[in-house]
């Protein structure tokens, strides 16, 4: 059975009212809908913790570049009720984007600094948009627990510092990255891949996983762990690299020696697709200098 469906503000604050009065926690996943198994395991994590789960779907404009797929991004709405459905969601809020952005509407969140590296250099006031689209689904749902995906790391470390610096009430639970048996991250993109593209996405995985051996090997040099990354993925026929990085997690920021937890990140475009995943590494002591 299909969830419920709210299109509004109103409703949704209503719904969640109503959930609190009988005891009930809440548990927020947000996403833009094409929903896929990486989605699924979020709403079950949501499902085990919080007695309330509420699903946004919202393909955000203000995080897409003018020449980025806002239009062509998928929105098969009734395949993502059946996945709520499936995954026993209680709420699903579907604005449309004049319900999140009203005429006259011009404010807007910006976490500097993390929000200007890795994604924020190649696609300018995406995450000003991510950060004021997730505020605004705080605010209207109201959540306990919100959760999110690892594969979108940079995305993740920005909501938290967000949260932290406007002291909003909600904890951020992140949960591992869902991947494919030969290693690719699941994403809503990957159905834009052909054959051939598919094939060689792999290589996203595989440079993430040879900079991992690379720090466990006891490599401590971010430059060569992030050129060997680049070269693995320059390899791969049809890929075009955006970045390959090697960042403290916590700045984002390049370190002059790993230490501590560690992001590789990468950005590769197939076509006119484009795919980002990374790996959260924690530095040995035992390999130190």
């Amino acid at each position: 059975m299909n969830p419920t469906v709210a299109a509004t503000v109103e409703e949704t604050r209503q719904a969640v009212a109503a959930a609190r009065r009988r005891g009930l926690s809440v548990g927020l996943v947000p996403t833009m809908g094409a929903l896929h198994e990486g989605h699924a395991s979020l709403i079950r994590a949501a499902r085990r913790q919080t007695g309330f789960v509420v699903v946004s779907i919202f393909v955000n404009p203000t995080q897409f570049g003018p020449h980025e797929d806002l239009t062509r991004y998928p929105r098969p709405l009734q395949q993502d009720l059946e996945v709520c459905g499936r995954e026993g969601v209680d709420l699903v809020f579907h604005p449309e984007p004049a319900t999140v952005y009203p005429p006259g509407f011009c404010t807007y969140v910006e976490v500097t600094g993390l929000q200007d590296v890795m994604e924020g250099a190649f696609r300018a006031g995406h995450f000003r948009g991510v950060a004021t689209v997730v505020l605004k689904l705080f605010n209207i749902v109201q959540p306990d627990v919100a959760f999110f995906g690892q594969k979108d790391g940079q995305q993740v470390r920005i909501v938290r510092q967000m949260v932290a610096d406007l002291d909003v009430p909600v904890e951020v639970r992140v949960c591992p990255t869902v991947r494919a048996a030969d290693g690719l991250a699941l994403s809503s993109r990957n159905a834009y891949l052909d054959p051939e593209q598919r094939r060689g996405a792999t290589a996203l995985h595989a440079a993430l996983e040879l900079g991992r051996s690379l720090i466990e090997g006891g490599e401590r040099d971010p430059e060569r762990v992030r050129g060997a990354m680049a070269a693995r993925i320059g390899a791969a026929p049809g890929a075009v690299l955006d970045y390959a990085e090697v960042v403290a997690a916590d700045s984002l920021r390049r370190p002059d020696r790993l230490r501590g937890r560690v992001m590789l990140a990468v950005a590769v475009r197939f076509g006119s697709t484009r795919l980002i995943d990374n790996v959260l590494v924690d530095v040995p002591d035992t390999h130190s200098v």
